[in-house]
């Protein structure tokens, strides 16, 4: 871990916690959004939503796993309020006014609080196992295999508590397919950006927080 003021650390936990967010309410918008490849179908919010495993690896590095926590635990009640918001204002991809939050959306609710439930177990699971390989001499061990766990528990918990018996007769009915889709798709996005990026985004983020 860094040597760092506590100025320093505060002004990067806000960075993160903000990123944090802001992912995970692009993910919810996107997963709204499915679209078939090869005959499979998978959900756009597969190609983001791996990006918050990039940051919270990264966080665990620099600043080790109880600041990590920390941000999992600031991030995911905002995310959880904005993600209702932004889906009942852009339901299933479709501007619907603000006169849509007038009334509850139980759909876009379960869609918010699965991906509440996902993401909060999802990166303690990505946080543990990182920490514990974190040390060995391979850098890149660590945030694969955190990654592959993280995402494949968050990946599951998320469809299952969303789409299981939805209102929406074609995620009910392809979520686990989807899931697996999804799933997959996520490990090649982080495979192929995470690992090439760990490095040059973390000497990035290194040389941002060290700045007076």
């Amino acid at each position: 871990m860094l040597s760092l003021s506590n100025t320093q650390i505060r002004r990067a936990l806000m960075l993160l916690v903000g990123f944090h967010i802001v992912i995970i309410c692009a993910s919810n918008y996107l997963v709204q959004l499915p679209f078939t490849v090869f005959g499979w179908h998978t959900t756009w919010g597969a190609f983001s939503f791996p990006f918050v495993y990039l940051a919270t690896d990264l966080t665990v590095r620099i600043f080790g796993q109880g600041n990590a926590r920390r941000i999992i635990f600031k991030a995911m009640i905002p995310a959880l309020f904005v993600s209702y918001f932004i889906g009942v204002l852009f339901q299933q991809g479709l501007f619907n006014g603000v006169e849509a939050l007038a009334d509850y959306n139980s759909f876009v609710f379960r869609i918010a609080f699965a991906s509440f439930a996902a993401y909060l177990f999802g990166q303690l699971l990505d946080i543990k196992v990182f920490d514990k390989l974190r040390s060995t001499k391979q850098w890149w061990v660590a945030p694969t295999a955190s990654t592959l766990l993280g995402n494949l528990l968050d990946t599951f918990i998320f469809f299952g508590l969303a789409f299981y018996a939805s209102s929406d007769a074609f995620m009910s009915a392809n979520w686990p397919e989807i899931a697996m889709i999804d799933y997959g798709f996520k490990l090649i996005v982080s495979l192929l950006l995470f690992l090439p990026a760990y490095g040059v985004l973390l000497k990035i983020l290194e040389k941002q927080i060290i700045k007076n």
